[in-house]
């Protein structure tokens, strides 16, 4: 399976910080015919959605959307700014085509500054996400303001939380791809 793993904002440190713990995490899990991929999006240069289809896009642009195409596994990375989610995120999803997601296993790894802000992801990113197909986790990591120094993450809950949610990861993915190839297999062709 191809997982990938993307920064949905193009400010701030925390939540990389996080995205990579997670990656260090899942990559020790994964199968060697499995591949890993790390997208920040403060290291692309990308354009604002116009309506063209996807694949009409070039340069940073084209190079991300099409890896989160070819991805079975897509896990974003999150910050809460404002009580919503930010604009680079939603601009990805303005560039994709509204079946996006459909048969991908989507998680979360989210960092906010109150414990309200998980209402974000329930309110405002999961209906837009079932809209586009999306096989959503139910669980996902959050961590606040004060679990980090700086923005350095100094909780050993969130730490352990992203090493479970690694396997959570795997383990969804295994079983909704188990699940889709029992569905084709019922087809005679």
């Amino acid at each position: 399976m191809n997982y990938l793993i993307l920064n949905g904002t193009i400010v701030g440190n925390k939540t990389r910080n996080l995205l990579e713990i997670y990656q260090n995490n899942i990559k020790e899990k994964l199968s060697e015919t499995d591949s890993i991929s790390f997208i920040d999006l403060k290291d692309k240069k990308m354009v604002f959605s116009d309506g063209r289809n996807w694949q009409d896009y070039s340069g940073d642009t084209l190079s991300v959307l099409t890896e989160v195409m070819n991805a079975d596994v897509i896990v974003f990375g999150i910050p809460t700014f404002q009580a919503s989610f930010p604009a680079p995120l939603k601009n990805i999803f303005d560039l994709l085509p509204e079946a996006a997601f459909l048969n991908k296993t989507i998680g979360f790894i989210v960092t906010a500054g109150s414990q309200k802000h998980y209402l974000v992801m329930e309110n405002q990113l999961k209906p837009i996400l079932t809209f586009m197909k999306a096989n959503i986790m139910h669980h996902y990591v959050f961590a606040y303001d004060f679990d980090f120094k700086g923005s350095e993450l100094e909780s050993d809950d969130i730490e352990m939380r992203l090493e479970s949610y690694a396997k959570e990861t795997i383990e969804a993915a295994t079983s909704y791809d188990y699940f889709l190839k029992q569905q084709e297999e019922q087809y005679d062709f």
